[in-house]
């Protein structure tokens, strides 16, 4: 196993602007991977799965130093305390209910085949599960983490970027110009809008004001949002937040 590679995991939710925050770190040219992996991480086995999932699609960069997958599903788990020496460096994100359980809708009504996320219900369990299980991770582990609201992405990318280059450690700055890798676009790799392969950070998202959300079912998952949110910053050894 390849113990000089650090890994790089970001914590997150579908709709989070994850794919988007793959693709500019996956672009630095100390840092391979930009794509979910599916993968969960509770031995050390899972760093050369990890290895090998990434070199299916693409080649190591030279002289790079890090690695990096997204974990957006329950059914992942990252369990640092049992991965040996491995250095890694966590990111913890979240997007606001409204938009990202809309976007979840709106993407899986897309798709050819009924899918389960395209019903405002299910996507809403699907969003209030997962941040949940986020902040008991957050509440829990002994390994220091970095907390950013995903809206920054479109609010204030300059700083965002700038505070995790910082946490990152890298010797140069991540930029809002991104490359469009293999998998781009492609299913299960992210997202698969045409946005992400525009190959900068856009501004102005997605409209989903067409999408009507069950309005008990929204109210639960602002509350949900609102304390474990509280809870994960509160527990981050560093955070930037949106206003």
């Amino acid at each position: 196993m390849p113990e000089h590679y650090t890994r790089i995991f970001l914590l997150s939710h579908m709709r989070a602007c994850t794919s988007l925050a793959g693709h500019i770190l996956g672009s630095h040219p100390r840092i391979n991977g930009y794509f979910e992996m599916h993968i969960s991480y509770e031995d050390p086995s899972a760093l050369d799965k990890q290895l090998d999932v990434l070199q299916r699609y693409e080649t190591l960069k030279p002289d790079s130093h890090y690695i990096f997958d997204k974990l957006l599903h329950n059914d992942y788990r990252l369990c640092p305390e049992q991965l040996g020496r491995t250095d890694i460096k966590i990111l913890v994100s979240l997007l606001a209910p409204e938009q990202a359980i809309k976007s979840i809708v709106d993407l899986f009504e897309k798709k050819e085949t009924e899918d389960l996320y395209a019903s405002p219900e299910e996507a809403t369990k699907y969003y209030i599960e997962r941040v949940e299980m986020l902040t008991s991770f957050c509440r829990s582990t002994n390994q220091p983490y970095y907390y950013y609201d995903a809206e920054l992405f479109r609010s204030a990318p300059e700083t965002l970027l700038e505070k995790l280059t910082d946490w990152l450690g890298l010797d140069s700055p991540l930029s809002k110009r991104y490359q469009v890798f293999s998998q781009t676009g492609q299913a299960r790799m992210g997202d698969s809008s045409e946005l992400i392969r525009r190959g900068k950070i856009e501004k102005t998202g997605s409209d989903y004001s067409h999408i009507e959300l069950p309005e008990e079912a929204l109210s639960r998952a602002w509350e949900v949002y609102r304390c474990c949110r509280s809870d994960i910053i509160a527990c981050a050894a560093d955070s930037l937040r949106s206003l």
